[in-house]
């Protein structure tokens, strides 16, 4: 008999998603790119994201409950939807989904161990990175802001300085340190679940000279950078210079960078949300995102306005086009309440 370990298992299944979302989430539904369900024991809802296919942000089969903070693959989503014990089980049915042979038994000291849902050592080690970083002023972070005419930096307490952060291309390739500007990524509740790394030039005018300057640490699925506490009015977008650019035009409108197009799709809405922007990227992936919430804050009774900005996002309108500008923009896109509550006036 031919035998299978869990990663062969594991990818096996990812390049039948769907068909395993059908069989073992059946409570759920496709939406996009994703399936959504109320947890991996398939309880009707909308918290948890199966990946459907391979995207640059991750790999098809891969999942996370953004109410939970769980995550894991298809063989987890198999032995919680079951809820099977021992691993064997698991891989039994797995096979029997894929119509693969059973392997020949195995001593069993030799057998697999039970796994895990995730694990939490990218969490650890993103609050110890969170930990060894200081404040930004006068770092490369504060120059790299101010260059891109993001100048309204205090309160910005979800950004931290790194002078010599770690990064590596790959798993065959030497460790390099840059400077970096790290934020930290936060639930509902202010707990940090990770961090976000953006790797800077040694004097701070620009982005470090390396193929993959932004990378992401920790549980990011459903949480956020966070400037300024939400309550009833809340703007979120995709990257942290694109809900840095707003502030300097409506500096007490809280914000949330969520990172990722579908990091923004999955956010956690607080309690008292009852009106959501959504600064909205002009690419396939911000459509899907804004399509997705819209989505969710009808089926949670919250209004969910599109801020669209006129060149390819606000942190470009801000520098090509000026504050003033900035303000003409968002100006009719707001509610009217908020136009007086949040946008700052011209300035003569």
């Amino acid at each position: 008999m031919v035998g299978h370990d869990a990663g062969d298992l594991a990818r096996r299944l990812a390049e039948n998603a769907e068909a395993v979302c059908r069989r073992y989430l059946s409570a759920g539904r496709r939406h996009g790119n994703y399936w959504l369900v109320g947890d991996v024991r398939n309880t009707p809802g909308r918290s948890l994201f199966v990946r459907l296919h391979d995207t640059a942000n991750g790999r098809a089969g891969k999942w996370t409950d953004a109410q939970s903070g769980e995550h894991g693959d298809l063989l987890d989503v198999i032995r919680e939807s079951l809820g099977l014990v021992d691993f064997r089980d698991v891989a039994d049915e797995a096979r029997a989904f894929l119509s693969l042979p059973r392997p020949d038994p195995i001593p069993p000291s030799q057998d697999c161990p039970v796994r895990k849902l995730g694990s939490a050592s990218s969490s650890e080690a993103a609050r110890r990175l969170w930990a060894m970083s200081g404040p930004i002023t006068g770092t490369a972070v504060e120059t790299y802001l101010r260059r891109r005419d993001m100048t309204l930096l205090h309160g910005a307490g979800a950004l931290r300085f790194h002078p010599r952060c770690f990064y590596r291309p790959d798993e065959h390739s030497l460790t390099e340190t840059w400077p970096a500007m790290i934020a930290a990524v936060t639930d509902l509740d202010g707990t940090l679940t990770g961090v976000h790394r953006t790797w800077l030039a040694a004097d701070g005018r620009g982005k470090a000279p390396i193929d993959h300057p932004r990378r992401a640490l920790g549980g990011l699925l459903g949480h956020a950078a966070r400037f300024g506490v939400a309550s009833d009015v809340l703007a979120a977008g995709e990257g942290i210079e694109t809900v840095l650019s707003l502030r300097v035009v409506m500096p007490d409108l809280p914000l949330a960078a969520c990172l990722s197009s579908a990091h923004l799709a999955a956010i956690m809405f607080p309690p008292t949300l009852r009106r959501l922007y959504v600064l909205r990227d002009d690419d396939p992936a911000g459509d899907h995102a804004v399509a997705t919430l819209m989505a969710r804050t009808k089926e949670a009774g919250i209004e969910c306005l599109v801020l669209s900005p006129r060149l390819a996002d606000f942190n470009d309108d801000l520098r090509y086009l000026g504050r003033g500008a900035m303000r003409a923009i968002l100006h009719p896109q707001l509610a009217p309440q908020d136009v007086a509550r949040f946008l700052l006036p011209i300035m003569h």
